[in-house]
This record gives C-alpha cells, sequence and structure tokens, in this order.
C-alpha cells in the first residue's frame, strides 16, 4: 500500500509542479526570454526559441505524468530535466551571476534555497524512476499504474 500512494504522491507533486510552471512561462513568454538571458549560459540565437518551446516541454511531461503513459520513461525525463535545471541554475549562482530562478515565479532570485528546492523537486522523479526496482523490496501491491 505504501508503494501505491508513493507513487500517486510522485505523480501528482511532479505533474503539478510541471503544469504549473510550464504555464507560468507561457503566460510571460518575454520576462521568460529575460530569465534566460540573464543566465548568460545560451547564445542569444537560442533565447526565442527556448522561450517558444520549452515551456509546451514541462506541460507535456506533466500531462504524460497524469496520463500514466510510460511513467518510468517519463520520470526519467523530468529526472534530466530537473539535473539540467540544478545545473544550470547551481552554474550561475557559482558564476556570481544575480539572475532569477524562473522556476515558479520571475522575482525568485538564485540562491542555495532555490538550487535545494529544484533538487528535492528531483526525488519523486528519481522514485518514479526507481520504483520497478524498489517495488519487491517494499512489498507485494497492486500495480499502481493501473
Amino acid at each position: 500500500m505504501i508503494i501505491f500512494i508513493l507513487h500517486w504522491a510522485s505523480r501528482l507533486i511532479l505533474a503539478g509542479t510541471f503544469l504549473y510552471t510550464g504555464y507560468i512561462k507561457l503566460q510571460s513568454p518575454l520576462q521568460f526570454a529575460a530569465i534566460l538571458s540573464g543566465y548568460q549560459l545560451f547564445p542569444e540565437p537560442l533565447i526565442l526559441p527556448l522561450t517558444d518551446y520549452f515551456p509546451w516541454v514541462e506541460m507535456g511531461l506533466g500531462i504524460l505524468l497524469l496520463s500514466g503513459w510510460k511513467i518510468r520513461h517519463v520520470a526519467l525525463g523530468a529526472c534530466g530535466l530537473l539535473l539540467a535545471f540544478t545545473a544550470i541554475l547551481t552554474i550561475t549562482y557559482l558564476r556570481g551571476i544575480e539572475a532569477n530562478c524562473g522556476c515558479f515565479s520571475f522575482d525568485d532570485r538564485i540562491t542555495p534555497l532555490t538550487i535545494g528546492r529544484d533538487m528535492l523537486i528531483l526525488i519523486p522523479a528519481l522514485f518514479l524512476t526507481a520504483e520497478p526496482r524498489l517495488r519487491p523490496r517494499l512489498g507485494p501491491t497492486a500495480d499502481p499504474a493501473r
């Protein structure tokens, strides 16, 4: 039963996070472009394509997590995305660049706390990725993907 609860909690947390953050970026593309530019990591010609397509990737992940389609694969994609976010934020912070995170709002400065928050969001994605291997250890239960 515990794995069933962890499975659904992880899916809902991740789906809600990706749907919310994607929606915010879609609503304010110019602010999102300014955030990406502020990281000083991306070439200028990539800023607008990232601004246009990236929110849809986040929202797509959220929808796939809610739908239950290939959860392990989708969760692995979420892990990759969250690791990339964490790396980008960490690099920007360590370079001493005063930039906004752009994760949950556009006025959220990059600090060790924002980096830690993104790392915490990685936990449910890691759980969903590893769940098939954990299931025998945590006990038999109904398949939560059904």
